[in-house]
């Protein structure tokens, strides 16, 4: 049986084309509200050419997840053993901020799935999330018992990271609306940075 072909130029144009519109539509409406009409429309296709690409919505959702997770664990699994712990943990800290800024859909796309519950991903945040996290938890202990950064939960340590850089993506309407014309990331950088110094530098 011979390999299959690789995409043309147009077929590969019209399939980022297509993953890009659904993330608009996605982090918007959630997975329930978004319609493969509404996809099509965005991508500027008619729905039976992007039918040819994706057999449904839920086959798009899919390769989005499948992208996400990718992007999504790529800060943390940058962080080194062997690099200074603080700087190590202020520097992941500030990828997960950056990310929240550059990647707002995604963000937004992840939140909208964790809340109906992780119905697509949750064999991923059992097995590869998981396997990760546990991983440098584990990274932390010993910097932690080596007295090279403050006594934290690890996990905790995570999990605040997490929610307070998503805030930044999850929650950008409300934060623009209170900040009226300041720029949300002209500040955040330092105040985190500060933020997590002060909670990890040993006492």
């Amino acid at each position: 049986m011979s390999p299959p072909r690789p995409a043309t130029r147009i077929q590969a144009r019209n399939r980022a084309a297509i993953l890009d519109a659904a993330l608009d539509v996605f982090s918007a409406q959630g997975f329930r509200g978004a319609t493969v009409d509404q996809i099509a429309a965005a991508a500027g296709l008619s729905k039976p050419n992007l039918l040819y690409y994706f057999p449904s919505k839920e086959a798009i959702h899919n390769a989005l997840l499948e992208q996400l997770l990718d992007t999504w664990l790529a800060p943390l699994r940058a962080l080194d053993p062997d690099g200074d712990p603080l700087q190590e943990l202020l520097a992941y800290v500030q990828r997960k901020l950056e990310m929240s800024r550059d990647y707002p859909r995604e963000s937004r796309l992840f939140a909208n799935e964790i809340v109906q519950g992780a119905p697509r991903i949750h064999g991923a945040l059992s097995t590869d999330l998981k396997s990760l996290v546990d991983d440098k938890t584990r990274v932390i202990r010993t910097w932690i018992e080596a007295g090279r950064i403050n006594r934290v939960h690890p996990y905790h340590l995570i999990f605040s990271i997490w929610s307070l850089t998503q805030h930044y993506a999850d929650f950008d309407v409300q934060i623009r609306a209170v900040l009226d014309d300041e720029d949300p990331f002209d500040a955040a950088p330092d105040f985190i940075d500060t933020l997590y110094r002060r909670l990890l530098t040993p006492p």
